[in-house]
């Protein structure tokens, strides 16, 4: 099985252990800046433009200037093309505002230092990972999750208002989404589910809720809740007809789960995973996992298996 394998944009692929991160990098010291993750499938990052787009409205809700997005794509083919084609693969594309005060230092895109270093764009740094898929990945696409609900701490609208929450950005500044994760396998949950300050089921913190009510494959709406808009949950939906299905975007109560006909967490590597109990109440298994799954183009099978 491959390792990790990195690449900076300006320089290719470089060794693992290649220090590529300056210790006043605004992504560490702040975690000021972006990322995607996307499932490498075949040799090929899968969802590619989806997520450059959902990369370049996450930089203009921060005001971060990225490098064109032909640069990225092929910064991103370039280190899936020194991953193995049979192997199953997650690929992390991070963008940070760089280095602290690096333009007032003189430090520019253009100078032959910076596109050494990855600096590009006004000193935004840009590098790509890809890494194995673990068991843990995919024994819960396999066997589903254990979701605990906890309060999120606002209303459901709140983020409309308060454009500083950086709702449905994919920021760096992940500690609280660990930390809510962190929190469920304290409590014996996989998961976790958030739920807005007024009762309704958002998003998990690393994932997206959908859930299947008679024929109507569902999701939370992104206008109304601010949530992350899920790549692979919105290739779901938009694919839904494929397994005699309908896409629709309402809200729902965690309450009303139990009721509904199956519900999932998706998310980029890990694909679909069922929700098989939520605070401790069982969840019936969906008969449409497996083609629910097909249509993401996912294996249940093991993490060095390619793609069937």
């Amino acid at each position: 099985m491959a390792d990790r394998l990195v690449a900076v944009l300006g320089r290719g692929v470089v060794p693992a252990d290649t220090p590529i991160l300056r210790a006043d990098d605004l992504g560490v010291l702040r975690g000021d800046g972006i990322f995607e993750t996307m499932h490498v499938r075949d040799g090929q990052p899968w969802l590619l433009d989806e997520h450059l787009a959902r990369l370049a409205r996450s930089a203009r809700r921060l005001d971060l200037a990225l490098p064109p997005a032909a640069d990225l794509a092929a910064l991103t083919r370039e280190v899936c093309a020194s991953w193995p084609a049979t192997q199953e693969g997650g690929l992390r594309l991070v963008c940070t505002r760089g280095v602290e005060g690096g333009e007032a230092r003189g430090v520019s895109a253009a100078s032959p230092a910076a596109a050494s270093e990855g600096v590009t764009a006004g000193n935004v740094t840009v590098f790509a990972t890809v890494s194995p898929v673990g068991e843990a990945t995919v024994r819960a696409r396999r066997d589903g999750v254990a979701v605990a609900t906890a309060s999120l701490g606002y209303a459901a609208d709140a983020r409309h208002a308060a454009p500083w929450l950086l709702g449905g950005v994919k920021s760096l500044s992940y500690a609280v989404n660990m930390a809510s994760q962190r929190w469920a396998a304290a409590h014996g949950a996989d998961d976790m589910l958030w739920v807005s300050a007024d009762g309704w089921a958002l998003e998990a913190p690393t994932s997206s809720l959908v859930w299947l009510d008679g024929d109507r494959l569902c999701t939370v709406p992104v206008e109304r809740t601010g949530i992350l808009p899920g790549c692979t949950a919105r290739h779901l939906l938009d694919h839904a007809a494929a397994v005699g299905l309908t896409a629709d975007e309402r809200m729902i109560r965690p309450g009303d789960l139990a009721a509904a006909d199956g519900a999932w967490l998706t998310s980029s590597v890990r694909g679909i995973a069922p929700i098989r109990a939520l605070d401790g109440t069982p969840l019936p298994r969906s008969a449409h996992t497996a083609a629910l799954r097909a249509v993401l183009g996912f294996s249940a099978g093991q993490p060095e298996t390619a793609r069937r």
